[in-house]
């Protein structure tokens, strides 16, 4: 059921998106009075062959435009009536352009429609985080907060220099606001961190390969150091049909659960030493783990000790709530949209800085390009709206910047033609578009069996 929520929410994020990238191209086209032969979510071929198994799951024709859903699940595309894509190629075209033509009209016209999608996914993006901003304002962690226990830090963390307590002062040699600004850092070039332990200032340098290593850590490199209680008690999980029918053993209940643990108590204590943040116990737990060990558990102020065998994976089986201090702003409608402007368009400086980081050699690339395992992974197992549309920006704005790039089976590729076009006052021969983009629907296809085979490899070997 997970995997089914989590497809679910990829594919609706993915068709909401390549929607209404394609639209862009569509009403522009229409606008500049270009006949549109087809408005396809989906291909209705296989990709990237335009004439292998062609059908489409629905299809329906208004005026001069075929609406349908295709059957290959990968994108979708608008076919503009001489336009040389992928769904056709320069031998499909007549020798003199007709009016009504792709081809037919001046270049600057067929440069807005290239860049329509582009422009409609930035306007997503930014409606999208403007929505999001005027709805739940800011919430962050303040430096004050984070520094009042000071910070947790993960096994690369250490191997990098932190140290669990210490108090970060500056961000690449800059005061900063929140928590947050801590990680953002991370595709900076030189990063670096000023820090104080034990009363001295320490700084903290990122090495250039620190992103391959951090990409392989699923916990989080640095952490504000929390208090917690626990949040809810794992129960043991009912046998399936399938595992009585085949006399499959069933979990054993965690230990929280059989001793009666509930939300809101503390646990306080581990063989009589003080607990007071989740982490440590974690760690703690970890070291005990298949152990038996005396807690020392609070409830409505009253502590009493508690004996639980740790699981051999250093479990409990509790979720735990955080107590930290979060902080608030509200924003007005102004506010919201300048905000959501600018966390849509740092998605993008994301995306050049990491970019130029592959480019540099600072990180592989199987390590920096997620597919659609991963995408589908980040919207979750549990239908969240706030982070659903929080992905969906951000895909919108990364699907903006990949086809602004130059290659060119992408909008980018089209545009640098137009570009030349314009500049020149001559378009390159349909023969030099052919070629063009059969290279980059080659280089697309390679990307594509890379992301996805890498993807794969992750989900299932790892």
């Amino acid at each position: 059921m997970d995997g089914l929520v989590m497809a679910g929410q990829l594919i609706l994020g993915l068709s909401i998106l390549v929607s209404l990238h394609e639209f862009g191209h569509y009403i522009t086209a229409k606008w500049f009075k270009m006949r549109v032969d087809k408005f396809y979510l989906f291909f209705d071929f296989l990709f990237p062959v335009p004439t292998v198994l062609n059908f489409a799951l629905f299809k329906k024709k208004i005026g001069d435009t075929e609406y349908g859903l295709g059957w290959f699940p990968l994108g979708g595309y608008v076919s503009i009536a001489g336009m040389i894509d992928e769904t056709q190629d320069a031998s499909k075209l007549s020798a003199i352009p007709e009016p009504w033509e792709f081809r037919g009209k001046p270049a600057w016209q067929r440069l807005i429609v290239m860049l329509g999608g582009i422009i409609v996914n930035v306007i997503l993006g930014v409606a999208i985080y403007f929505g999001i901003n005027y709805k739940t304002g800011n919430n962050y962690i303040a430096k004050d907060e984070l520094n009042k226990n000071g910070i947790y830090a993960g096994s690369l963390a250490q191997e990098v220099g932190f140290k669990t307590g210490d108090k970060v002062l500056k961000v690449n040699g800059k005061d900063f606001k929140e928590y947050s600004e801590i990680g953002g850092a991370i595709l900076d070039d030189d990063v670096s961190y000023t820090v104080e332990r034990a009363g001295k200032t320490i700084e903290v340098v990122i090495p250039s390969d620190f992103l391959n290593k951090l990409s392989d850590q699923k916990d989080q490199f640095i952490q504000p150091l929390y208090p917690f209680k626990i949040a809810q008690v794992t129960e043991p999980k009912k046998p399936s049909l399938l595992s009585k029918l085949f006399g499959k053993s069933v979990p054993e209940d965690l230990p929280a659960y059989k001793v009666g643990l509930k939300a809101g108590d503390k646990i306080v204590s581990m063989n009589g030493h003080p607990v007071f943040f989740y982490q440590l116990l974690k760690d703690s737990l970890t070291k005990y783990a298949g152990k038996n060990v005396a807690f020392g558990i609070e409830r409505q102020g009253k502590v009493d000790t508690i004996n639980m065998t740790v699981t051999k994976e250093g479990k409990l089986g509790f979720a735990a709530e955080r107590i930290i201090k979060f902080s608030h702003e509200d924003y007005t409608i102004g506010q919201a949209f300048v905000m959501g402007a600018t966390d849509a368009f740092d998605v993008v400086v994301k995306n050049v800085k990491g970019f130029k980081k592959i480019f540099a050699g600072d990180v592989r690339a199987d390590k920096a390009l997620s597919g659609p395992f991963e995408i589908a992974e980040m919207y979750g197992a549990h239908w969240d709206w706030l982070n659903f549309w929080t992905l969906t920006g951000l895909l919108s704005m990364a699907l903006a910047f990949m086809n602004l790039l130059p290659i060119p089976a992408l909008d980018g590729g089209h545009a640098l033609f137009l570009l030349y076009e314009i500049i020149t006052g001559r378009p390159p021969s349909e023969k030099v578009l052919e070629r063009a983009q059969q290279v980059g629907t080659v280089i697309l296809l390679a990307l594509m069996v890379f992301v996805l085979g890498n993807g794969a490899f992750k989900a299932f070997f790892k």
